[in-house]
């Protein structure tokens, strides 16, 4: 039996790092992430520029919390849980299929930590197990190496690649791997 991962927002503990809500104190973290054009070069997302927008894009993460749209999670060392190291997304929740979709974008700063992969490890330990989600599944453009090891090294398997089957803003009609993973594959 599954819950709807909108009923209530998610805060995961691991014993490194903390996907929490994202609130307006985050601003200064947050728009070093937003603002960084490297972090932008494999995303769907546009760069954005001034703190305004950024601080903007913090009510519309709770907005489409409340919408059932999506939930946006930063990403903290539990060391530094003020401090956003990255976001994390859960998104396109089919109940009918009882799957839904992960993204992550991490400073770059922190690449190289193991970071990245201990966030997916943490979503989907929590969307299996305490959502009782089936499928998870995420999509990345096949230039973008390091988030395909990310999901290689979280167990994900790829699927194949979606050839010119999706636009991303900023990037027009784009091939994209796909990569998921079934709740009987997941060990921990």
């Amino acid at each position: 039996m599954s819950k709807n991962p909108y009923d209530n927002f998610p805060h995961i503990i691991t014993d490194e790092i903390t996907l929490r809500k994202i609130i307006p104190s985050d601003i200064d973290s947050l728009f070093e992430i937003y603002s960084n054009e490297k972090l932008f070069e494999q995303s769907p997302f546009m760069l954005k520029k001034n703190k305004d927008t950024v601080a903007n894009m913090i009510r519309h993460f709770e907005r489409d919390f409340n919408k059932r749209k999506e939930i946006f999670l930063g990403i903290t060392l539990n060391e530094n849980p003020d401090y956003i190291v990255g976001v994390a997304e859960i998104f396109d929740y089919v109940s009918d299929v009882n799957m839904i979709t992960i993204g992550y974008r991490l400073n770059d700063r922190f690449w190289g930590n193991g970071i990245a992969t201990k966030t997916v490890r943490a979503m989907t330990d929590y969307l299996f197990n305490d959502i009782g989600i089936n499928r998870i599944q995420a999509f990345v453009m096949p230039q973008n190496i390091k988030s395909l090891n990310v999901l290689r090294r979280a167990k994900f398997v790829e699927e194949g690649v979606i050839r010119q089957g999706h636009i991303w803003k900023g990037k027009g009609v784009v091939d994209l791997v796909l990569f998921s993973m079934l709740k009987s594959e997941y060990t921990v």
